[in-house]
Formats: structure tokens, sequence, C-alpha cells
């Protein structure tokens, strides 16, 4: 694992993102996601995943459960994703919605300033059943912002759709320097946005997307027509609807609604997203240079999975590349482990932060396994001021007792979490902790012990 600053100030740099939309009907997770999470891809893996869902069960007894564990979409995806690499960095909750989001370990030192939110806008603002969730963040020194938003059904509702979405826009994160929503570098949205097709009656939208003529429908999707005369959306990209419409299929079929209501086909399910600087340059009409670009988006693929089938909607994924040049090439900490490691003695890691780093006495450096879920995934964990044992102006070290170090060994990774900055500022590389021999080799003396000692109850079968 490289360190991700080693590029240096100033060197463009380009992360792979891969954002995921579903509604999943209230339904447990798929038996796999390969597809959905393009795991089997040739290309370069990806540096992140954000997953959006509506309509996870929020059942009260499913709800107050998961708010004591995690639900088991977070669980589904973190057991997927964890051995990979990913950790999950922030997630955020609000009924039957979810937004999850996944990073490789690499890139957690440049990842700051997380923040989650929600806003209700069912029965008025009182309900979460529809709404949006919002997770925000400081990457690379860029502002980045996912909303994940469930809003209004049928088709006359295109207005409350578009009220709904513009009061979840003007939500405020809770926080000191903190942007608004569009005062981020760049916003997705996403979700099952409930836009539908205007006009046009069934058969004809039918036969369309037998013919696949999908370009037939765009005049007439209530989304597209709003982006035309909204201020607001004109300022939000998105890519062509070269898919099937998304909603509403029969459980586990590619066959649209047989049932009484026979819904008419819709893009429900959409993402779009919305670069800052470039709305700058716009409203300007000025040249925008290379230099003033720090960050562009660029859409790699926009597409449906029609293979899934747990709920009346298809999910729809977005994989973007993120081009940016980093305003950060350092980490706060750098750790590393000192000496071998084992559970035979005790242990020491050394670290430095840089001069500006707001250190607290809550801070702390957590042993995890190479495979870790989320920042409470930890295995042991030592406090960086109680377990100090030597400090001076270039490094420091801290203690961590043998009794908390796993006998059996294996691969793990030093995380240092900063209490005030609420996030993980320095990872060092995955190293081996050796085997407790003295334990190992004390199973094996009672194993031979226990062998050589014959049951009682055993001695019978000695006569047949």
């Amino acid at each position: 694992m490289e360190p991700a600053g080693s590029e240096g100030r100033g060197a463009v740099r380009e992360l792979r993102l891969h954002l995921v939309t579903w509604n999943v009907g209230t339904a447990s997770p798929p038996p796999d996601v390969t597809s959905l999470l393009q795991l089997n891809s040739l290309g370069p893996t990806m540096d992140m995943y954000v997953i959006g869902l509506q309509e996870v069960n929020s059942r009260i007894t499913n709800f107050l459960s998961d708010l004591a564990f995690d639900d088991p979409w977070s669980i589904f995806f973190m057991t997927v994703l964890s051995p990979l690499g990913y950790i999950k960095l922030s997630s955020v909750r609000m009924q039957g919605l979810l937004l999850l989001v996944f990073v490789k370990h690499v890139h957690l030192p440049f990842i700051r300033d997380i923040h989650t939110h929600y806003t209700r806008t069912g029965l008025y603002g009182y309900w979460g059943n529809k709404g949006g969730v919002t997770v925000r963040m400081s990457l690379y020194g860029h502002t980045i912002c996912f909303m994940n938003c469930h809003l209004p059904a049928h088709m006359e509702n295109t207005e409350q759709r578009l009220d709904d979405f513009e009061k979840i826009l003007e939500m405020q994160f809770e926080g000191e320097n903190i942007p608004s929503t569009l005062d981020h570098d760049v916003l997705f949205w996403f979700g099952d946005l409930n836009f539908r097709i205007a006009d046009y009656g069934i058969h004809f939208v039918r036969e369309s997307i037998n013919n696949k003529r999908y370009n037939l429908l765009w005049e007439k999707d209530q989304l597209n027509m709003a982006k035309k005369k909204e201020a607001f959306l004109q300022e939000f990209i998105e890519g062509p609807l070269q898919f099937k419409p998304t909603y509403k299929f029969d459980l586990y079929s590619d066959v649209y609604d047989t049932s009484e209501k026979k819904r008419k086909p819709a893009w429900t399910d959409r993402i779009l997203w919305r670069v800052k600087n470039l709305c700058q340059h716009a409203s300007k009409e000025v040249e925008f240079s290379e230099e003033e670009q720090t960050i562009s988006v660029t859409l790699n693929n926009y597409i449906s999975h029609m293979s899934y089938g747990i709920s009346d909607h298809k999910p729809v994924t977005g994989t973007f590349g993120l081009e940016l040049k980093p305003l950060l090439s350092d980490p706060l900490i750098i750790l590393s482990p000192e000496g071998d490691w084992s559970a035979e003695h005790d242990v020491l890691i050394s670290y430095s932060a840089v001069p500006e780093f707001p250190s607290s006495a809550w801070d702390w450096i957590g042993l995890f396994k190479v495979a870790f879920r989320h920042v409470n995934d930890y295995v042991t964990y030592a406090w960086v001021e109680d377990d100090e044992i030597s400090s001076n102006k270039d490094s420091k070290q801290v203690y961590m007792s043998a009794a908390e170090i796993p006998d059996m060994g294996g691969e793990f990774l030093l995380c240092y979490y900063s209490n005030n900055l609420q996030s993980i500022v320095g990872i060092s590389q995955p190293f081996q902790i050796q085997p407790n021999r003295t334990l190992i080799e004390k199973d094996l003396t009672q194993e031979e012990n226990s062998w050589m000692q014959k049951p009682d109850n055993l001695e019978s079968l000695d006569e047949f």
C-alpha cells in the first residue's frame, strides 16, 4: 500500500467512484452483488463506493434493532467490500433511506471533516418516509457531498418533488466553516427521484422500450422537462438514459407491471452531479483555465442492472472519474510499529504529527486486522497520551500491552484516530504479528497428552 500523498502537491490524481442507487422495496440483500459493484471489471479497481438505498425495511422492530446494531444491508456490503481493502467511512439512516460510503484504506488520511445530515419531507416534514440523507467530506482538500433522496411518488406530484428537493438543498450541516450543500466543489444527487414519463400512453411507452428507442421518451421525462425551466436544476448534469426505465417491474423478472394498476414505466432511479466551478464559469461567461480547474468529473458509464429482481425497481449505477489536484499531499500523522510484534512482549508504536495537527487527550491508535470494516472494528487500542512512553520534537512512542496482542498473529494495520477531526488521520503499512510460540507449544503439549490418555468409556471398544 503506497502512501497516497507520495505524488506530491500539484500532481493530478484520478480517483474512481462507483455510485449505486436502488429502491430495495423492504427486501433482504441478494445472494450476490458482483455485477452491481463491478467487482469483476478488468479496469482499475474503485477508490470509493457510494451506495444509496431507498425503502430499506423500516418496520418499527427492524428499525429499533438497526439503531442498536448495523442493519442487514450495511453488514452485507461490509462483508463484501472489507476483504477487498475498503472501510465503511460513513453512513446515515433515516427510516427507509440509507447512505453508505466505502473507501480504500490508502485514502483515509486525506479524508476529513466528515458530516452527515438527514431531512424529512414526508407529512410536511414530520415523517421520514420521504426526504434526503447526506454525507459530506473534504477529499484531498476538495469538498464533496453525496445526497440520497426519495421524493414523492405519482405522476401528478412533479411540483411537490421539486419543492421537496429544494428543501433538502437548503439544509445546513452542523459545525463551523462547513459550506452549504450547493457550495461544495462537487455535489452528487441520486435516489428514487420518482419522476415519470408524461403525456405518452402506456402502449407507446412500452413499444418504444421494446424497440430500444429510448430517445423518443426523453423529452417527456418529467425531470428533463423540469431542467429546461428550473434554474436550480440546470446546473445538474446527467448521463444519457440509454437503459430501460427502471420502474415498475414484477418481482424477480424483467417484465413491467402486470398487476391491475399496470404502472407506466419510468426512469425513477437517477444519478446526477454538479461541479461548482463549472457553474461559476457558466455564470461569468469567461475562459476557465486548466490552472483554475482543480477538480473535474467524468462519467464513465451509467447503466441499470436488470438481473436484480428483489424489488419492483432495478438498481442504477454510475461509474465516475474524479480528476483532482490534491490540496493535501501529506498525512497529518505518520505511524508505524517498531520491531517485531507478538503477544510474548509489550510492543511499541512510533508516530509523528505535522506541526499544525490539533491533537487531543482523547486521540487513540487502534490495531486493526487488514480487512477491518469500520473505525470501531479495532482489535485493541492505545491512548496516545496515557500510553505514551517517550517524546521528542520529531516523534513519539506509545506502548501496547502484550496481553492485548492477538496470540494467533496475522496481518494488521495501525490507525491514528483524531477526536477533534472525528476521523482516521494516519494509517500504517500492513505488518505481520508473529504467533505466540509459548501458547502454541502449550497447545501442542496438551493435544499430545490428550491423545496419550485414552478415555475410560472407550476401553470397552477393545473387545470388538
